[in-house]
């Protein structure tokens, strides 16, 4: 026989939220335990706003884009294109920005 529980609209919202604060907790103790980077809030939102995440992670390391040409060996005009989403910049030079960065090139597109 199935039995029934009502609860009111409020308690269900609040179950409904504690479990995907429990999702990403969990989602966080699995990046952790697997070595992931943590990104502060601040950064992500910049992405999810639409900024390059080329500019994000650059900002994030603390680079100027002189100094990310120097350590990627791309130009920084290249740089500066692919940050105003002028270019999309080639799999070979994505490849050297993102090694350069210590993220993926899924991370920069």
């Amino acid at each position: 026989m199935n039995e029934m529980i009502t609860i009111t609209r409020a308690e269900y919202e609040h179950l409904r939220q504690a479990a995907e604060d429990l999702a990403d907790i969990e989602a966080y103790d699995r990046a952790i335990a697997a070595g992931e980077e943590s990104i502060p809030a601040e950064y992500v939102n910049r992405m999810i706003d639409g900024e390059s995440p080329l500019r994000v992670f650059r900002d994030l390391r603390g680079l100027t884009q002189a100094a990310l040409a120097t350590a990627s060996g791309v130009n920084r005009v290249q740089i500066a294109d692919i940050e105003a989403k002028r270019k999309t910049g080639s799999v070979a030079t994505l490849r050297k920005l993102a090694a350069s960065l210590g993220v993926t090139i899924d991370d920069l597109v």
